[in-house]
């Protein structure tokens, strides 16, 4: 009988020995970056010198501008082809004697520049002061003031303000000596006032356990200083802020006063006059371009273009036509290439908010509304 042997399974194949890693060090060279950066500069450079070169073509006196460096420009806003001219100045944004432009020039130094080059210019009219202005500093505003009530008396030129969609306190303050002031109805002004601003953190350092150490030379030495417990604060320190601030706010409320006299006493085209009640209304409220006009503070409701046909009429022509409107602006510099190739040594960490908030110091006088130091 025969019997069928089951099938035998063949065995598994035996692993072969697992092979000990062997370890390869690659060697690579690494590339020579002198090279790269050799090869970058001399592409910038076949691209800058054909860029400096069209320049110099543009501006044939670019080499003697970068040595005098003080130079400024006419740029005409509207040629109108006529032998006068009209100057626009613009007041923006904060109003400060800190450093402003790449020249080194204050804000205030450059508006005084330009009216300088107005009263030279005998074929210069007037000017058309443009404002977007919340306001600023005492001093600065006030220089400003004076000088363009310096210009007006000196030149015997006039200055026509535009009121544009803010310019308050301070703002309004270099308006106040100008021939005529025109205004949106819906321009914020007014806030007529002064403020000193600062915080006092003692409480919050006695809780993380800071202790204050001072040594002055006088009892008064540190009045304006955040780290006193308000119980330190001397009453006869309270009193001379609050002296400051009442001599700033008589000074703004006179040089209302003036200008606006000034304006509306002219036997032609009088200005309009202040109210009566005006005085009560510079307690720092803002008003409206309307507000204000009903209450003497501007002359006439209107846009910028109502403010240059103001112009015309104030100097008795028939209408802008009759002048080119210009303006003055620093030539090119060709040394402000090479800044952008430069690198800064300030080291900041900078949070964007969204907003621009002025950069102000403790313990200045501002023209501002007092939400701007919050």
């Amino acid at each position: 009988m025969n019997s069928e042997s089951a099938p035998q399974e063949s065995a598994a194949p035996e692993s072969p020995p697992a092979a000990q890693p062997t370890y390869q060090f690659e060697t690579q060279k690494k590339p020579r970056r002198g090279g790269c950066l050799f090869l970058s500069f001399f592409l910038l450079s076949l691209l800058l010198v054909p860029v400096l070169f069209l320049l110099l073509l543009v501006s044939p006196g670019s080499w003697s501008q970068l040595s005098s460096g003080h130079d400024w420009e006419e740029v005409y806003v509207e040629d109108n082809s006529g032998t006068n001219k009209v100057v626009i100045v613009k007041v923006d944004g904060i109003i400060s004697g800190l450093l402003t432009d790449s020249r080194g020039n204050s804000m205030v130094q450059s508006l005084k520049k330009q009216l300088d080059l107005a009263a030279e210019d005998d074929s210069v009219l007037g000017v058309l002061l443009l404002i977007d202005s919340p306001g600023g500093e005492v001093l600065a505003s006030d220089e400003i003031y004076e000088a363009i009530e310096s210009f007006q008396q000196d030149s015997s030129k006039i200055v026509v303000a535009y009121l544009s969609g803010l310019a308050a306190s301070g703002g309004y303050y270099i308006a106040s000596p100008c021939r005529w002031i025109v205004a949106h109805k819906l321009t914020i002004t007014g806030s007529i006032g002064v403020i000193i601003h600062g915080y006092n953190y003692r409480g919050l350092m006695d809780k993380v356990g800071v202790q204050p150490m001072v040594f002055k030379s006088g009892r008064f030495k540190d009045m304006l200083s955040g780290d006193k417990k308000p119980d330190e604060i001397l009453p006869e320190s309270k009193q001379m802020i609050q002296d400051l601030v009442d001599e700033a706010f008589g000074r703004f409320k006179e040089v209302v006063e003036r200008g606006r006299n000034q304006a509306s006493g002219h036997g032609e085209n009088p200005g309009k006059a202040l109210a009566a009640d005006w005085e009560s209304y510079a307690d720092g409220r803002i008003l409206s371009g309307s507000q204000a006009h009903e209450l003497g503070f501007i002359d006439e409701l209107g846009n910028v273009d109502g403010a240059i046909d103001r112009m015309a009429a104030l100097l008795e022509l028939s209408g802008r036509e009759d002048f080119d409107l210009i303006q003055y602006q620093l030539p090119f510099q060709l040394g402000n290439i090479f800044q952008l190739l430069g690198q800064t040594e300030q080291r900041a960490v900078e949070i964007d908010l969204g907003i621009d908030l002025p950069r102000l110091r403790s313990g200045r006088l501002y023209f501002l509304p007092p939400n701007y130091l919050e």
